[in-house]
């Protein structure tokens, strides 16, 4: 597993060069946000002990399984003491409480929800933002110390910062999964106006100077860039 230093709270996670996950720290421990995929959690836990600290809460950005691929794993290896956090209506789909076949790979998962999120709640520094699109209930993360954003799968970087509302190369794989392409404009747009100082992603390299590189992933999507 690569190890990313992106601030002095985040570190980016990659996994078989294809997946991320975040370890933020806070002054009680860890949050990691998604987990990635396999059978074994122990690269992920490997790199909290390097980090020093105790993982305290998994919140996810969204249930598609190459986020949650490893929830259950994690939470029988740190126990029930770890809280889980998960968007409302993407653990509504997870929990088989509603119908009907939404894109993308929605795993079977034992471990349900601690706290259902909303848009506004916290999770230690970070704050919840509403980001629908690539599925239902897709929130991202806003670190209220210093505005970096983890933005899950809205945008991809691999070669270039995409948004996920169509297939477009050079990565065209999270589009593929994408529920509402409109929604998943109108939530790049959201995390265009929060004004990241840096921004992470499900897929690809750490964003630097993300407002001019969103702007131009909503130019070639066709939509509106905002100019203020």
């Amino acid at each position: 597993m690569k190890t990313t230093p992106v601030t002095d709270h985040l570190t980016q996670l990659t996994r078989w060069h294809f997946v991320n996950a975040f370890l933020v720290r806070e002054d009680d421990g860890l949050t990691l946000v998604d987990t990635t995929i396999g059978r074994r959690p122990d690269a992920l836990l490997e790199a909290a002990r390097r980090a020093g600290a105790p993982i305290r809460r998994i919140a996810l950005t969204h249930g598609h399984g190459d986020h949650i691929g490893l929830l259950d794993a994690l939470h029988e290896r740190l126990g029930s003491e770890v809280e889980v956090l998960v968007p409302e209506l993407d653990e509504r789909i997870l929990a088989g409480e509603t119908e009907g076949k939404f894109p993308g790979s929605w795993p079977t998962v034992k471990t349900r929800a601690d706290r259902r999120l909303q848009p506004g709640d916290r999770v230690g520094s970070l704050e919840v933002v509403a980001t629908p699109g690539h599925t239902p209930g897709h929130v991202a993360f806003l670190d209220t110390r210093d505005r970096a954003v983890i933005a899950g799968d809205t945008f991809t970087a691999y070669g270039r910062v995409m948004t996920s509302d169509k297939l477009r190369l050079p990565f065209p794989l999270a589009a593929a999964a994408t529920w509402h392409g409109d929604e998943v404009l109108t939530s790049a747009q959201t995390v265009r106006a929060l004004q990241p100082s840096v921004m992470v992603v499900g897929h690809g390299p750490v964003v630097r100077d993300p407002v001019a590189r969103i702007d131009r992933a909503l130019e070639l999507a066709g939509a509106t860039v905002a100019t203020a």
